[in-house]
Protein backbone atom coordinates (compact mmCIF):
# COMPACT_ATOMS: atom_id res chain seq x y z
CA UNK A 1 0.00 0.00 0.00
CA UNK A 2 1.16 3.84 -0.94
CA UNK A 3 2.41 5.78 2.61
CA UNK A 4 2.29 9.26 2.07
CA UNK A 5 6.27 10.90 1.70
CA UNK A 6 7.00 14.27 2.04
CA UNK A 7 8.03 16.55 -0.98
CA UNK A 8 9.99 19.49 -0.58
CA UNK A 9 7.78 20.68 -3.81
CA UNK A 10 4.49 19.19 -3.67
CA UNK A 11 4.07 18.45 0.39
CA UNK A 12 2.61 14.83 1.29
CA UNK A 13 2.88 12.55 -1.97
CA UNK A 14 1.50 8.82 -2.20
CA UNK A 15 4.91 6.37 -3.11
CA UNK A 16 4.67 3.04 -2.76
CA UNK A 17 3.19 -0.45 -4.17
CA UNK A 18 -0.75 -0.39 -4.64
CA UNK A 19 -1.10 -4.14 -5.43
CA UNK A 20 0.22 -7.14 -4.34
CA UNK A 21 0.02 -9.30 -6.98
CA UNK A 22 2.40 -6.66 -9.54
CA UNK A 23 5.70 -5.08 -8.71
CA UNK A 24 4.50 -1.86 -10.11
CA UNK A 25 5.19 1.11 -7.69
CA UNK A 26 3.00 4.95 -8.02
CA UNK A 27 4.83 7.74 -6.96
CA UNK A 28 1.53 10.02 -7.23
CA UNK A 29 0.76 10.11 -11.12
CA UNK A 30 4.19 8.29 -12.16
CA UNK A 31 4.02 4.55 -11.99
CA UNK A 32 7.21 2.65 -12.45
CA UNK A 33 8.03 -0.98 -12.20
CA UNK A 34 10.02 -1.96 -9.04
CA UNK A 35 12.54 -4.04 -11.37
CA UNK A 36 12.98 -0.87 -13.33
CA UNK A 37 12.94 1.65 -10.08
CA UNK A 38 15.65 -0.86 -8.89
CA UNK A 39 17.53 -0.77 -12.12
CA UNK A 40 17.84 2.76 -11.69
CA UNK A 41 18.92 3.44 -8.25
CA UNK A 42 21.74 0.36 -8.99
CA UNK A 43 23.11 2.73 -11.53
CA UNK A 44 23.32 6.01 -9.57
CA UNK A 45 25.12 3.82 -7.00
CA UNK A 46 27.63 2.68 -9.70
CA UNK A 47 28.29 6.77 -9.82
CA UNK A 48 31.29 8.38 -8.50
CA UNK A 49 30.67 11.87 -9.26
CA UNK A 50 28.49 14.31 -6.92
CA UNK A 51 25.61 15.74 -9.20
CA UNK A 52 23.35 13.34 -11.32
CA UNK A 53 21.57 14.04 -13.96
CA UNK A 54 19.80 10.98 -16.22
CA UNK A 55 16.37 10.41 -17.31
CA UNK A 56 14.04 7.93 -15.82
CA UNK A 57 11.04 6.16 -18.45
CA UNK A 58 7.91 6.20 -16.49
CA UNK A 59 3.89 5.75 -17.27
CA UNK A 60 2.56 9.09 -16.49
CA UNK A 61 -1.53 9.69 -15.83
CA UNK A 62 -1.80 13.47 -15.95
CA UNK A 63 -5.96 13.20 -14.78
CA UNK A 64 -5.97 11.83 -11.26
CA UNK A 65 -9.30 10.46 -12.44
CA UNK A 66 -7.84 8.25 -14.59
CA UNK A 67 -5.66 6.84 -11.68
CA UNK A 68 -8.59 5.17 -9.71
CA UNK A 69 -9.85 4.86 -6.02
CA UNK A 70 -7.03 2.48 -4.50
CA UNK A 71 -9.41 2.13 -1.37
CA UNK A 72 -12.54 1.41 -3.11
CA UNK A 73 -10.91 -1.52 -5.29
CA UNK A 74 -9.00 -2.71 -2.07
CA UNK A 75 -12.90 -3.42 -0.98
CA UNK A 76 -14.49 -4.01 -3.95
CA UNK A 77 -16.91 -1.63 -3.87
CA UNK A 78 -15.45 0.82 -6.39
CA UNK A 79 -13.12 -0.42 -9.72
CA UNK A 80 -12.57 3.21 -11.33
CA UNK A 81 -9.43 4.01 -13.61
CA UNK A 82 -6.01 2.02 -13.47
CA UNK A 83 -6.19 0.80 -10.19
CA UNK A 84 -9.73 -0.47 -10.30
CA UNK A 85 -9.07 -2.69 -13.50
CA UNK A 86 -5.41 -3.69 -11.60
CA UNK A 87 -8.16 -4.99 -8.99
CA UNK A 88 -10.73 -6.60 -10.69
CA UNK A 89 -7.75 -8.57 -12.50
CA UNK A 90 -6.11 -9.12 -9.00
CA UNK A 91 -8.30 -8.56 -5.82
CA UNK A 92 -7.39 -8.10 -2.53
CA UNK A 93 -7.10 -10.94 -0.51
CA UNK A 94 -10.09 -12.40 1.50
CA UNK A 95 -7.51 -13.32 4.24
CA UNK A 96 -5.29 -11.00 6.31
CA UNK A 97 -3.23 -12.74 6.57
CA UNK A 98 -2.14 -13.48 2.70
CA UNK A 99 -1.95 -9.42 2.53
CA UNK A 100 2.00 -9.34 1.58
CA UNK A 101 3.81 -8.09 -1.16
CA UNK A 102 4.47 -11.16 -3.19
CA UNK A 103 7.72 -11.45 -4.35
CA UNK A 104 6.98 -12.73 -8.09
CA UNK A 105 5.16 -9.59 -8.94
CA UNK A 106 7.23 -9.52 -11.86
CA UNK A 107 5.52 -12.13 -13.54
CA UNK A 108 2.32 -10.21 -14.18
CA UNK A 109 4.12 -7.24 -16.03
CA UNK A 110 3.00 -8.31 -19.33
CA UNK A 111 -0.67 -7.47 -18.28
CA UNK A 112 -0.19 -5.02 -16.21
CA UNK A 113 1.68 -2.87 -19.53
CA UNK A 114 -1.24 -3.81 -21.16
CA UNK A 115 -3.77 -2.33 -18.58
CA UNK A 116 -1.80 0.73 -18.26
CA UNK A 117 -1.70 2.03 -21.85
CA UNK A 118 -5.18 2.40 -21.62
CA UNK A 119 -4.47 5.13 -18.75
CA UNK A 120 -1.09 6.43 -19.59
CA UNK A 121 1.43 8.47 -21.49
CA UNK A 122 5.02 6.84 -21.14
CA UNK A 123 7.54 9.95 -20.87
CA UNK A 124 10.76 10.29 -19.78
CA UNK A 125 11.24 12.57 -16.55
CA UNK A 126 14.74 13.91 -15.35
CA UNK A 127 16.22 12.44 -12.01
CA UNK A 128 18.36 14.41 -10.56
CA UNK A 129 20.31 14.87 -7.56
CA UNK A 130 21.89 18.56 -6.75
CA UNK A 131 24.71 17.46 -3.93
CA UNK A 132 25.29 20.78 -2.53
CA UNK A 133 21.38 21.40 -1.80
CA UNK A 134 21.18 17.81 -1.12
CA UNK A 135 18.08 17.42 -2.97
CA UNK A 136 16.76 14.93 -5.51
CA UNK A 137 14.51 15.52 -8.01
CA UNK A 138 12.36 12.89 -9.93
CA UNK A 139 10.31 14.41 -13.01
CA UNK A 140 7.95 17.20 -11.00
CA UNK A 141 8.90 15.83 -7.55
CA UNK A 142 12.03 16.86 -5.11
CA UNK A 143 12.94 15.35 -2.27
CA UNK A 144 15.08 16.09 0.73
CA UNK A 145 18.14 13.11 0.70
CA UNK A 146 16.41 11.70 3.87
CA UNK A 147 12.68 11.42 2.19
CA UNK A 148 14.80 10.01 -0.83
CA UNK A 149 16.57 7.06 1.43
CA UNK A 150 13.05 6.35 2.25
CA UNK A 151 11.68 5.85 -0.63
CA UNK A 152 14.47 3.50 -1.50
CA UNK A 153 13.86 1.77 2.30
CA UNK A 154 10.44 1.28 1.49
CA UNK A 155 11.01 -0.67 -1.88
CA UNK A 156 13.73 -2.86 0.51
CA UNK A 157 11.07 -3.59 2.93
CA UNK A 158 8.56 -4.62 0.23
CA UNK A 159 6.59 -0.98 1.71
CA UNK A 160 3.09 -1.77 3.35
CA UNK A 161 3.00 -5.16 4.19
CA UNK A 162 6.08 -5.73 3.52
CA UNK A 163 7.76 -9.27 1.52
CA UNK A 164 6.06 -12.02 1.76
CA UNK A 165 7.91 -14.23 4.35
CA UNK A 166 10.43 -11.40 4.18
CA UNK A 167 12.33 -12.44 1.63
CA UNK A 168 12.94 -10.01 -0.67
CA UNK A 169 13.25 -10.90 -5.18
CA UNK A 170 16.61 -10.79 -6.45
CA UNK A 171 16.88 -7.47 -8.19
CA UNK A 172 16.21 -5.63 -4.84
CA UNK A 173 18.74 -7.50 -2.92
CA UNK A 174 21.19 -6.38 -6.05
CA UNK A 175 19.78 -2.96 -5.28
CA UNK A 176 20.62 -2.77 -1.93
CA UNK A 177 24.09 -4.02 -2.53
CA UNK A 178 25.25 -1.32 -4.56
CA UNK A 179 23.67 0.82 -2.78
CA UNK A 180 25.50 -0.38 0.53
CA UNK A 181 28.71 -0.66 -1.77
CA UNK A 182 28.04 3.10 -3.59
CA UNK A 183 30.84 6.08 -3.08
CA UNK A 184 28.39 8.20 -4.31
CA UNK A 185 27.34 11.44 -2.32
CA UNK A 186 23.79 10.17 -2.21
CA UNK A 187 23.82 7.36 -0.32
CA UNK A 188 26.58 8.49 1.87
CA UNK A 189 25.64 7.29 5.53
Amino acid sequence: MPLAFDSISHGKIAFGFFNIETDMLLLENYFIFATQFCSYVRKIAEENSGRIETLWEVDCIQDASKIGDLMGAIHGIRYTGFIGETYRRFPFPSEPEAFKQQTDGVKNQIVIREIIKKYAQRIEIPFQFDEKAEIVFIGQYQFARKTWYELVDYVWRGGYPRWRDEKRPDYVLSMKQNVTESLHPLFKG
